[in-house]
């Protein structure tokens, strides 16, 4: 029995599930435009073997470990790294035992299809991981990752990417980079800019990291004015290695534009200790409208992906550090906060501002208005807990009638897992072609039409939305 589906993710009726085979199959070899995510750009410099399947498919996949915690399974156990060294399982077939015993909690979520991709499409498996099958499938993984094909260049080519963002904080020195270029590899791995570390008072040691903003580019961040210099130094810096995009991950959408003193004065107040949160929330709400300006003068995209309750576990946090599951959603406004920034920039048309939410409540009532009206805005795909079937069903049923096709940016994967990243593009592409063949049932679409907006959701919308 086939671990996939061939007609997974269609509708049940026959007519529209013709249709929409017909559609996917229009789409589904086109190039991939992964334009936002957090894959390792080592990876594709050094070229080298991926470790093996522990290190591929589990232990940097916060989708797979996550589940596994949530019943019991202690993060040390599945080789998740301790900020302070301490000890955590090394032996990683112990570790993909434990990862395939578990596999029953992955039933009907959007990691189960990802998985099954993977290991069919990818590696050739053909009975499902569990238990029993765990060590067959951990020798076979392990014997195809010794062989050049599996290599990390060589599946970027197989995987049919095109282009892939990776996303490297303010103080990165790119080396990785630039190691791709010199290498003459003619895959397109680009970075995007991250400032987060500089710009949020809350983030560990960030009058250090202000510090070293300074040293990197010879600025004077005694003064806000430096400071703001300092950041246009590092955007560049990023562009000359590819950069398209920012990105942003704030708490909450809050923008502000504050008058020149203002700003100077709560600069100077949130690098001394004892800065409150308010303080700290109207910094970073400033330091967004600056980026956006920032933008319309060197047309770098920018993304904002705010509403996560970042580390909401402060044991696991001191334990594992970020990215490690616990970032959980919360309520986000957009309409009120955002207004600042739209007051100064928002009618720019050379301007593009993607929005990201985890809260789903605002796509009818907040997002797909603004992104209707606004010539800056676009809206970016589900993400994050919304990368799913499910997920990319709601938001265009939510957002298309009032925002249509053209006001979003496509999909991206925002992955740390590569071998993901054509299972997920492939439940992007199945989902938007399922929705467009009941838009064509319902007639509200007519099948022409359905051809060109499938062609234009998989690969014409992040590529002009990213300037790639």
């Amino acid at each position: 029995m086939p671990l996939l589906d061939p007609d997974r993710l269609f509708p049940v009726d026959p007519s529209s599930r013709d249709l929409a085979r017909a559609l996917f199959q229009s789409v589904e070899d086109l190039p991939i435009i992964s334009p936002h995510g957090h894959c390792d750009p080592r990876w594709f410099a050094e070229n080298a073997r991926f470790p093996n399947p522990a290190e591929l498919f589990v232990i940097p996949d916060h989708y797979v470990f996550r589940m596994l915690v949530s019943q019991g399974v202690p993060m040390e156990a599945l080789g998740v790294p301790r900020v302070d060294g301490g000890p955590v399982e090394t032996d990683p077939r112990a570790i993909w035992r434990l990862f395939a015993a578990h596999q029953h909690l992955f039933r009907a979520t959007p990691s189960a299809m990802w998985l099954a991709h993977a290991f069919s499409e990818v590696f050739g498996m053909t009975e499902p991981l569990n238990a029993d099958t765990a060590d067959a499938y951990y020798d076979q993984i392990d014997a195809m990752l010794d062989q050049p094909e599996f290599r990390p260049r060589a599946l970027f080519d197989r995987f049919g990417v095109e282009v892939l963002a990776t996303t490297e904080g303010a103080l990165d020195d790119l080396k990785w980079h630039r190691r791709i270029r010199q290498s003459g590899w003619t895959g397109r791995v680009v970075t995007t800019y991250r400032p987060d570390a500089v710009v949020d008072p809350d983030f560990e040691g960030f009058a250090a990291n202000v510090e070293e903003l300074g040293a990197l580019t010879g600025e004077d961040i005694g003064t806000w004015q430096g400071y703001l210099a300092a950041h246009r130094k590092r955007r560049a810096f990023f562009r000359e290695h590819g950069a398209t995009a920012t990105d942003h991950g704030h708490p909450t959408a809050r923008t502000a534009d504050l008058p020149a003193a203002e700003a100077e004065a709560l600069y100077h107040k949130v690098l001394k200790p004892g800065v409150s949160a308010e303080e700290a929330e109207l910094f970073r709400a400033q330091m967004l409208t600056e980026m956006a300006r920032m933008s319309v003068e060197d047309g770098m995209v920018m993304q904002i992906h705010p509403g996560a309750r970042r580390n909401h576990h402060a044991g696991v946090f001191a334990r594992h550090g970020r990215d490690k599951g616990f970032d959980i959603p919360g309520p986000t406004d957009y309409v009120a906060a955002l207004s600042p920034l739209l007051d100064a920039v928002g009618m720019e048309p050379d301007l593009t501002v993607i929005l990201f939410t985890l809260d789903e409540t605002t796509y009818g009532r907040e997002l797909a208005p603004l992104a209707g009206a606004y010539p800056a805005l676009r809206l970016g795909p589900p993400w994050w807990f919304f990368d799913s079937f499910e997920g990319i069903r709601r938001f265009r049923e939510t957002v298309t009638e009032t925002a249509g096709f053209y006001n979003t940016a496509g999909f991206n994967d925002d992955t740390r897992a590569f071998c993901s990243i054509p299972a997920r593009h492939d439940v992007a592409r199945r989902s938007d072609c399922a929705y467009l063949a009941t838009l064509v049932g319902t007639g509200r679409l007519v099948e022409s039409e359905a051809f060109e907006v499938a062609h234009d959701l998989t690969y014409r919308l992040a590529k002009e939305a990213y300037r790639l």
